[in-house]
């Protein structure tokens, strides 16, 4: 039986530290939704000086855009959107304290190098299981940028979340490693 690894927001940095690439985790607490617009809007904040929309210190952001809630639950389908369209922004923010994010697909040398500088960690979340995703949300609410619809950001309040650390905070990378084990 597998070890299970239960994680509470906001996660520490002893915490990230001790995840290694492959290890399969459960978050519970408070995350954040934002895709590449919300991005876009909080890179624009930190140029201008501006407060971001939530304390990144520990903060988890899942790079998703929630469908609309059903009646009686909080929230629709929260799939993750693929991650390097998040990329030319994240590195600014991991600098500014962004640590902790979730999302599925590959992330580029800029975004990996900070995720090692700054002791980040990046999760992936389960493609194509968007139901199930939104199963784990107990609360949602609009936080920022509602004029973006469903890139707006979104405070979720989740229980067991499933994800899967795609690449630890010492820049492993299970994307990198499961290739190399099917090379010929």
């Amino acid at each position: 039986m597998e070890n299970r690894i239960e994680l509470t927001t906001p996660i520490s940095d002893e915490i990230i530290k001790n995840l290694k690439a492959g290890d399969m985790a459960y978050i519970s607490g408070t995350i954040y939704t934002g895709r590449d617009a919300a991005h876009k809007k909080m890179c624009e904040l930190l140029a201008k000086g501006e407060p971001m929309p939530f304390d990144f210190e520990g903060a988890t952001i899942y790079y998703a855009g929630p469908c609309p809630a059903k009646p009686g639950t909080p929230i629709g389908s929260v799939g993750p959107t693929t991650s390097g369209r998040m990329d030319l922004y994240s590195p600014q923010l991991i600098a500014k304290g962004l640590k902790v994010m979730i999302g599925k697909g590959l992330r580029n040398k800029e975004v990996i190098d900070a995720i090692v500088e700054h002791s980040g960690i990046y999760f992936a979340a389960i493609g194509g299981a968007a139901a199930l995703m939104g199963k784990s949300v107990i609360s949602a609410e609009v936080i920022a940028f509602e004029e973006l619809g469903t890139e707006a950001i979104r405070r979720l309040v989740v229980k067991n979340l499933p994800v899967i650390v795609a690449i630890d905070s010492q820049g492993k990378n299970m994307y990198e490693e499961g290739r190399k084990n099917y090379e010929l």
